[in-house]
C-alpha cells in the first residue's frame, strides 16, 4: 500500500491506494475535535486500503480554516460542500462505487450530504454517530433521518454518552434505506477498539450495500 499527501484548491488530506488497482473508493473524514490525522480515522484508511478500497481521508473546511477547536457556527454547509468535493476526486479516480463516511461530526454530516443529494455517495460508514449532546439526550439530530436513502451502517460503542445503543437502534429505525448497527462493546465516542473490527465492520457494511435486506 502506498499513502501519499493529497491536496487541491478545494481538499487536503491523505490518499491511501491498496496493492492492486482499486475498484471502489471511500472518502473519509474526521469529527469536530481533530483532523485527518485522528488515529481512527488513520486507522480505518489503512485497512480499507488493505482490502482493495481507494481511500481518501481528508480535512472539512473548518479545519481547513482554523487548525485547532470545533467548526463555527454556520459551518456545516460548508463542511457538506467539502465532503461532496471529496467524493467527485475519488469518482474521477475509480471505475466503481464511492463509499463515504467519517467519525461523529464527519459521518453525521456526510450523512445530511447524503440526505440532501441521494446519489451522492453508493453507501454509509458512520463511525460514533452523535445521536445528542451528552446528558441531553432529548436533543436528538435524527430531524433528517426520514429523508435518508443511502445505505448506512453504523459502528458505535456501547459506553458512548453521545447514544447510548438501545437509542441508537430506535433513532436508525427512523431511515428508510437498509441500515445496520455494529456495536462495539467497551467501547466510548473514541472507538479505540473499532479497527480491530475491520473484518466485522467490512463483512456487514458488504451485506449491507450489496445484499440490502430492508
Amino acid at each position: 500500500m502506498m499513502e501519499e499527501p493529497f491536496e487541491t484548491e478545494a481538499l487536503q488530506g491523505v490518499l491511501h491506494r491498496p496493492d492492486t488497482a482499486a475498484a471502489e473508493a471511500f472518502a473519509l473524514t474526521h469529527g469536530a475535535g481533530s483532523d485527518c490525522h485522528a488515529p481512527l480515522v488513520a486507522r480505518m484508511a489503512r485497512g480499507l486500503a488493505a482490502n482493495g478500497y481507494l481511500v481518501l481521508r481528508y480535512n472539512l473546511p473548518f479545519r481547513r480554516e482554523r487548525r485547532k477547536g470545533p467548526p463555527a457556527p454556520g459551518m456545516a454547509a460548508r463542511d457538506r460542500q467539502g465532503i461532496a468535493h471529496a467524493i467527485e476526486a475519488l469518482r474521477a479516480m475509480v471505475p466503481g462505487r464511492v463509499f463515504a463516511g467519517g467519525h461523529s461530526y464527519g459521518g453525521r454530516q456526510t450523512a445530511m450530504a447524503a440526505a440532501e443529494h441521494p446519489a451522492l455517495a453508493a453507501g454509509l460508514l458512520l463511525l460514533s454517530y452523535p445521536l445528542h449532546p451528552p446528558t441531553r439526550p432529548e436533543q436528538k439530530r435524527t430531524a433528517y433521518f426520514a429523508d435518508l436513502r443511502t445505505a448506512a451502517l453504523f459502528v458505535h460503542g456501547a459506553n458512548d454518552p453521545f447514544g447510548s445503543l438501545e437509542e441508537m437502534r430506535e433513532a436508525i429505525s427512523l431511515i428508510p434505506a437498509p441500515t445496520a448497527l455494529l456495536p462495539v462493546e467497551g467501547a466510548g465516542h473514541d472507538l479505540k477498539r473499532a479497527p480491530d473490527l475491520m473484518a466485522d465492520i467490512l463483512e456487514r457494511f458488504h451485506a449491507l450495500v450489496c445484499y440490502p435486506e430492508k
